[in-house]
């Protein structure tokens, strides 16, 4: 499997190739992955370049916005000269720049129903990093249909959330922990509530780490829980999802093998 790799490769991930959980054949599991990421903003930042560091095929970042002043403050992809330009450009020069091994594929639109399904139906696995509850719900129902694993992340002020969805393996699909109502659920987005800067680092990190987890196969799927994490009091706490049986969005089809939620859990838009 080593002979696969080219020197360089062998060099660049031979700290991975070290650890058995991935080794040789795990790190041409990631060569050969795609993962879409919805957002190049604080979340989507470190997502992508762990991601990218670690050697994951094919990337696919999905950003309409441009590179604006009050975003570098948590926004690492992206530096001051790149101030009005567009995201996923920015993300793209950075993320080949760190690893020109991996192909970065742009898509500079904000999904809907008409376009999701489409698009992430090219990929392995979805991190979620977008900042509304619209385009959530949207790529949670593609990724449902498509069957694609969605890692979702969320941030606010000094809070973080994480969560894998995968309901045809049971556990609920992110429909089932926040229903949708009125067409939108309520939250504030950061430009109105605020977000320290470094929360995003820690949960796009973390996002990162489980879209890996999950690409390898390996350790304890977050799928079936929710992590929340405080960081003003340095204090995660995991809470333990159940399905809705009468999801419009996956019918329930994970939950006879689910438990039932012992704590109610806040939505955050990102």
């Amino acid at each position: 499997m080593i002979s696969q790799f080219s020197e360089d490769e062998i060099q660049r991930y031979s700290r991975h190739i070290l650890l058995p959980e991935v080794g040789g054949i795990g790190q041409m599991a990631l060569k050969g992955a795609s993962v879409l990421i919805i957002g190049a903003g604080g979340l989507g930042s470190p997502t992508a370049l762990y991601l990218a560091a670690a050697g994951v095929g094919r990337i696919g970042l999905v950003d309409d916005d441009v590179v604006e002043l009050s975003n570098l403050q948590r926004q690492i992809l992206h530096a001051t000269a790149d101030v009005g330009r567009r995201k996923i450009d920015s993300a793209r020069a950075t993320l080949e720049a760190l690893n020109p091994g991996i192909v970065v594929e742009t898509y500079p639109q904000r999904l809907d129903a008409t376009t999701a399904e489409g698009l992430i139906s090219q990929y392995d696995l979805v991190c979620d990093g977008c900042d509304n509850f619209a385009t959530r719900y949207v790529v949670n129902a593609a990724c449902v249909k498509t069957r694609k694993v969605l890692v979702s992340a969320a941030v606010q002020r000094f809070e973080g959330q994480l969560s894998t969805f995968r309901p045809w393996r049971g556990g609920p699909c992110y429909h089932c922990l926040y229903p949708q109502t009125d067409g939108e659920a309520s939250g504030l987005s950061c430009g109105e509530a605020g977000v320290f800067g470094a929360v995003t680092g820690v949960m796009g990190t973390l996002q990162a780490t489980e879209a890996l987890k999950e690409l390898l196969n390996i350790g304890q799927s977050m799928a079936g829980r929710l992590l929340m994490w405080d960081a003003l009091r340095t204090r995660f706490t995991t809470i333990m999802l159940e399905a809705d049986p009468n999801c419009p969005v996956c019918g329930g089809m994970g939950v006879e093998q689910t438990c039932t939620p012992q704590q109610q859990a806040t939505p955050s838009a990102g």
